[in-house]
């Protein structure tokens, strides 16, 4: 049967922040369980985006809740779990990232992910959707691109078994490194920094990360 919790709903998947339970073959309920979010802002925000044509799963609010969103079940991998399968490799996981990036920047209003990464993208039949926007708000790409570089480079730092293909996967996605500013990477480490759900240890490696992405940079420009 699998846990089962929020109502007797099984059980799909947990996040740092909040928990994923079917409802039904076509629906499932995000919990935040941590209180984070604004499930009605991150509604808005989704169906905004969607108008656009960015992928998004579809969303309906659950009672008004400001922790609860209903949001269309997506079927496939998360591109980390289609990497781990052999499904993907880590250069088209780059390619993948920066394409989604430059897509979602390309919309009207100046919005920015903010945690944009292999485990926020589902790999279904009809092509990558992006998920958990609870972070996303108004303003400059060059932060957001700062930030999934961030993330990345924090991964190849501190997990030994991805270290050598998130290496790869952050040389992809700043191959053309022009998006990512200075500011945009500064003001990436400052809110990393200060993000609760992060471990003593991906703490520790930011000022490294910083200087990986930075690596990674000067590549990108010596090759263009």
């Amino acid at each position: 049967m699998g846990i089962t919790g929020r109502a007797g709903r099984r059980l799909l998947g947990s996040g740092r922040a909040s928990d994923v339970y079917e409802i039904d073959e076509a629906w499932v309920l995000r919990h935040d369980r941590e209180g984070y979010g604004d499930s009605l802002a991150e509604a808005a925000l989704m169906e905004r985006l969607r108008a656009h044509g960015y992928p998004v799963p579809k969303v309906r609010l659950a009672d008004s809740s400001r922790s609860e969103l209903v949001m269309e079940r997506l079927y496939g991998p998360t591109m980390l779990q289609a990497f781990v399968a052999g499904r993907i490799d880590a250069r088209e996981s780059g390619d993948i990232l920066a394409r989604l990036l430059r897509q979602l920047h390309a919309v009207p209003g100046r919005v920015v992910h903010l945690d944009l990464h292999p485990e926020n993208v589902m790999l279904t039949p009809d092509g990558p959707y992006v998920i958990d926007w609870a972070n996303a708000e108004e303003g400059d790409p060059g932060l957001d691109w700062g930030m999934s570089a961030m993330i990345l480079a924090q991964v190849a730092l501190t997990d030994e078994q991805f270290a050598a293909p998130v290496r790869t996967t952050l040389t992809t996605l700043l191959a053309d490194p022009s998006d990512l500013t200075e500011d945009g990477l500064t003001q990436a480490r400052r809110r990393r920094a200060a993000n609760p759900t992060m471990s003593v240890r991906e703490v520790e490696v930011l000022g490294e990360a910083e200087e990986l992405v930075r690596s990674f940079m000067a590549q990108g420009c010596s090759s263009i």
